[in-house]
């Protein structure tokens, strides 16, 4: 999959693909869920049938981010996944090409006809494919009526997106975050037609883990506000293998930390991982991060969560 990482290489784009016919998507596809695989599905038969190419132009960070930049990132709205998994699994899904549009201060304010123009009628698109309720544009003034007119002018055809639904509900990010969010793995497994997992760099930490027992791998996040949080018992893979172990995503209180940080200690496991990539699936969660009045008191909690974390690995087995 062809990556265009933002407007300043879509020039570079059209001098290269500029002759592909291309069916075309915007959206922010937050966790690509069944929703979103529903749409690519259709956009690739569309693509099949006008011998054209499938591009998905998709906006980082989601407006609502962008305009909560200045609060605590616990505070910014949740994000299911980071863009690099975004970028993967629009590559799994077999995308053609894709269209990383940062959202910022010039996009917020560009007027809809220069959006029009600098980014749409750039690309030689045969079939747009967009929601009813999608805006865009410096004040959302952008619409589908005006992408509508800007089609019939233009000779191409213009669709209104697919909707998927499960138990007469419309799939959507915002049900993966809630359910996430409420611990409900089953149905966020059921709305992204995989496990929840978060996959990252191990890197250095302040290795207090190991001078209470409980040595962790410390992931690297993105300035993301992930939608879990606490203490969860989780299956970890490396290197084509599988462990169990325990996960502490937060800002850890007890140790004055501020921010995010997620923690994994692998059961019977001692090899260095630093620079390694792990994933990390979530299966339960086994409580809320809290803070204690001393670390000898946070070891104990430890011991008694892992003692749960293994009972919940073995009843999920």
């Amino acid at each position: 999959m062809y990556l265009i990482r933002g407007l300043k290489n879509l020039r570079l784009f059209t001098k290269r693909f500029g002759s592909e016919k291309l069916v075309v998507t915007i959206g922010n596809f937050d966790g690509l869920h069944l929703g979103h695989k529903k749409i690519i599905d259709e956009m690739q038969k569309i693509a099949t049938l006008s011998n054209s190419k499938v591009l998905v132009i998709f906006t980082e960070p989601h407006a609502k981010e962008f305009f909560s930049l200045d609060k605590d990132i616990t505070e910014q709205p949740a994000r299911i996944s980071p863009w690099r998994d975004k970028f993967q699994r629009l590559k799994k899904e077999k995308v053609d090409y894709a269209f990383f549009l940062k959202f910022n201060k010039t996009l917020q304010t560009m007027n809809p006809e220069i959006f029009i123009e600098k980014i749409l009628a750039s690309l030689n698109i045969s079939n747009l494919m967009i929601g009813d309720d999608f805006r865009f544009g410096q004040n959302r003034k952008g619409d589908y009526l005006m992408l509508q007119d800007w089609c019939l002018r233009e000779n191409i055809s213009l669709s209104k997106l697919p909707t998927f639904s499960l138990e007469n509900k419309r799939v959507s990010s915002t049900w993966v975050r809630e359910a996430l969010s409420a611990n409900n793995f089953d149905l966020a497994e059921s709305l992204l037609d995989r496990s929840y997992s978060y996959e990252g760099k191990v890197v250095q930490g302040n290795k207090l883990g190991r001078t209470i027992g409980f040595p962790t791998a410390n992931i690297w996040l993105p300035k993301n506000n992930l939608p879990v949080k606490g203490v969860f018992s989780v299956k970890i893979y490396l290197d084509m293998s599988e462990f169990n172990g325990i996960a502490n995503i937060g800002v850890r209180p007890t140790v004055g930390g501020t921010s995010p940080v997620l923690e994994v200690n692998i059961f019977n496991f001692k090899k260095n991982l630093y620079g390694k990539r792990i994933k990390v699936k979530f299966i339960n969660k086994i409580r809320d991060e809290k803070k204690f009045e001393t670390l000898d008191d946070l070891k104990l909690q430890i011991s008694k969560d892992v003692i749960i974390a293994k009972q919940q690995l073995l009843d999920e087995n």
